[in-house]
């Protein structure tokens, strides 16, 4: 009797993902140009020149994704720790070499090209943590090893910080390894705990902060003052609070179906380098309330697809890994969109994939390279 032939396993490739992620990078550079066209020709004299820019760091983004889709995901589990050292040292690197702009030092420059160890950190905490947790996955049921694990992206919060005056990408940094711990932990007491508190600290925040408003002064904390205008930003809307309020006309202006693409009002002047963190108002002001959603619907079939990959990839680590990769997405989408529309105070946050900003593209982009070989790895029975 002929034995049977075994069925052969298929490989499993999101194609639902590439599609999703192409397209929100296509529509990042579309809005790049729209919103920048104005004030490119003002300070440059060439309309295309953030679009040409952003263009190129996409394609470098595109070769990046690619290479780490051909790597197997598991040799960043050998190079966690050097690559976790390797971003703290470009922290450090700052302090010699940074360049100095709007008062802070975010930024290595290496002729024409800037790279932001802030974004370099953002991966590093995610491939570490991967490696952390898959090491002692059995062990973190003990507090003291899932603090301990945290840790190390307490260490690189701080120092950002601390030597970059970059608070939103320590906030963002910490807040990926929490959500990383969070999912590994398999106990929640403690982050409900930790929840309740923030909600409660917020709420005081938020009442003293009114009582201070009261007197149309703000103070001599920087970033009290950011949550002063946050509460109130019409009170200072001709100072500190102009951007937000500026963010807000663009919002309500474009109505449910908004101007039209390009017919912004607000980036001629009116909201500073409206292509940065602030982009996500003119797509609100050009596209309306019904185009925003659906950019965010798109977001959401990306985030739904990652998580997908992560709870069907082939083991911890990559689960892990592609968990991180959500948490880096999801915490700046949400955090972008929450300052745009005053939801929080503002932290200077990119919007993933739409916002101008070139090692963020990139690392961005290589990220899902990442999670692409992920789900390469995914077995399927035919």
């Amino acid at each position: 009797m002929a034995k049977k032939k075994k069925k052969p396993k298929l490989k499993y490739f999101d194609y639902t993902l590439l599609f999703v992620t192409i397209f929100i990078i296509g529509f990042g550079l579309i809005m790049i140009y729209s919103t920048s066209s104005y004030t490119a020709q003002l300070e440059e004299g060439d309309a295309a020149f953030y679009f040409r820019k952003q263009f190129i760091f996409t394609l470098i983004g595109f070769v990046a994704m690619y290479m780490c889709y051909k790597i197997d995901y598991h040799i960043w589990y050998k190079f966690a720790w050097p690559i976790f050292i390797f971003s703290i040292v470009l922290i450090f690197a700052l302090i010699p070499f940074g360049s100095s702009a709007n008062g802070a030092t975010r930024w290595i420059r290496i002729g024409p090209v800037g790279i932001q160890p802030a974004d370099v950190c953002k991966t590093a905490v995610i491939i570490m943590f991967a490696t952390l947790i898959s090491n002692n996955s059995v062990k973190l049921k003990k507090f003291k090893v899932a603090f301990v694990i945290f840790s190390l992206a307490i260490v690189q919060g701080v120092l950002i910080k601390v030597i970059s005056d970059n608070l939103s990408s320590a906030i963002i940094v910490m807040a990926i390894g929490f959500l990383m711990i969070f999912v590994a932990v398999p106990n929640y007491s403690l982050f409900v705990a930790l929840g309740s508190a923030g909600i409660v600290g917020v709420c005081g925040l938020y009442a003293w902060c009114s009582k201070i408003i009261k007197s149309g002064n703000l103070t001599s904390n920087f970033r009290l003052n950011r949550v002063l205008i946050w509460v109130d930003p019409e009170s200072f809307s001709s100072g500190k609070g102009y951007q937000t309020v500026q963010a807000l006309y663009a919002i309500g202006s474009g109505g449910l179906f908004g101007k039209g693409l390009g017919k912004s009002l607000q980036k001629l002047g009116y909201i500073p380098e409206s292509q940065n963190d602030m982009i996500f108002s003119i797509i609100c002001e050009e596209l309306g309330l019904f185009g925003a959603l659906c950019l965010l619907l798109v977001f959401a079939i990306m985030l739904r697809r990652i998580v997908h990959i992560a709870h069907n990839a082939p083991d911890l680590f990559g689960m892990m890994l592609a968990i991180g990769v959500f948490a880096h997405v999801a915490i700046q989408l949400v955090l972008n969109v929450a300052v745009v529309t005053n939801l929080i105070p503002n932290t200077g946050v990119s919007l993933p994939f739409i916002s101008y900003g070139g090692s963020s593209a990139v690392i961005l982009m290589a990220e899902m390279g990442i999670v692409f070989n992920i789900s390469s790895k995914i077995k399927l029975e035919q």
